[in-house]
């Protein structure tokens, strides 16, 4: 048994992936936030890289849990003891941290989402993936486009004297407001101002719609990072908003968590993770359309070093197994299948 022992949470979404190491008393020893940049599998593995590279040889990992968008990929690569989705890794995080928690506010990359806790429990949710508008890229895109770092577009929007309206329930109006905004002759604080709070009416009256939003208010994900939304959602509810220490990995936080009530305390608990050196193993994906049916489902495949994993993306269960197969006979066992055998 090594001498420290941790819990491994990961959060695997469209632009961050996000690994925490947690201590069975609750204290985070490090916090991982990478750009995925459409390699989910390859990022997870240098993730695995830098987290070995930072742990001592006595350190073990005892439980491990995934969330996010790739849930289940990181699952399969890693060896999860559990797999959950964002809302239920959001709201347990906030509930550890804070069990007052009330409300969550999440806004990640490209998507968006209100968890509405009632005694540490999800009891609603909502979210939004249909737009960009509002969301971190967008963020990132209009930060860019106006020759500033991300990390100033807050701090500056802080700085407004006379917030201008902009259209902001649509990234492509909301980009063409600002741009008539500047050459109208407003400030670019102004302007920053004018979107944050464009943003937030958005936010609330698409995601949070008829929602009983009550304090604390919890607001999580990257786009917390930002002071300008923050003081623009608290104008609009007239109510303080928190933004909690590990604001941009309570996903990963709240995976951990759930990792450490599955697995528990017990000496002779088991995970399933397959260890750190899994950095280095070769994993490969593939996919293929099965004719079995109208439904014409996408299969996914994962290997790892020619023996496959886990396969899903079938409606009826024909393929969604886990076994030890080589690549060589499952692709026998595959082309019979589809020629009726």
């Amino acid at each position: 048994m090594g001498e420290y022992r941790y819990f491994l949470g990961v959060d695997v979404g469209s632009v961050s992936t996000n690994i925490v190491l947690m201590s069975p008393d609750n204290t985070l020893k490090e916090a991982l936030y990478m750009r995925t940049q459409g390699r989910p599998m390859q990022t997870i593995q240098e993730g695995i890289k830098l987290l070995r590279s930072k742990m001592r040889a006595s350190d073990e990992i005892i439980g491990v849990g995934t969330t996010g968008s790739a849930r289940q990929l990181a699952a399969t690569l890693l060896g999860a003891d559990v797999v959950k989705n964002e809302i239920t890794a959001h709201a347990v995080a906030a509930s550890r941290v804070n069990p007052d928690v009330q409300t969550i506010l999440e806004i990640g990359g490209q998507d968006s989402k209100i968890i509405i806790l009632r005694d540490g429990v999800a009891a609603d949710f909502a979210m939004n993936t249909v737009c960009a508008a509002g969301t971190g890229s967008f963020l990132d895109q209009q930060a860019a486009r106006l020759g500033i770092r991300i990390e100033e577009f807050g701090p500056l929007a802080l700085q407004a004297k006379h917030p201008v309206q902009i259209a902001g329930r649509c990234s492509v109006f909301a980009e063409s407001d600002m741009i008539h905004k500047q050459q109208l002759g407003h400030s670019l604080p102004d302007i920053l101002a004018g979107l944050c709070q464009a943003m937030v009416r958005n936010y609330l009256n698409n995601v949070g719609k008829n929602k009983d939003i009550r304090g604390p208010i919890f607001f999580q994900g990257g786009v917390a990072a930002n002071p300008g939304i923050c003081k623009a959602f608290e104008d609009e509810l007239g109510q303080p908003v928190i933004v909690p220490e590990h604001y941009s990995v309570m996903g990963a936080l709240g995976a951990a968590y759930l990792a450490q009530e599955k697995v528990g305390m017990q000496v002779k608990a088991q995970t399933n993770f397959r260890g750190l050196q899994l950095g280095e193993t070769q994993f490969q994906a593939r996919s293929f359309e099965c004719s079995g049916c109208a439904n014409r489902c996408e299969v996914v495949e994962i290997q790892q070093e020619g023996i496959k994993l886990a396969r899903w993306g079938d409606r009826c269960g024909k393929w969604s197994i886990s076994t030890t197969t080589s690549a060589d006979s499952d692709l026998a066992e595959y082309n019979g299948k589809q020629l009726g055998a």
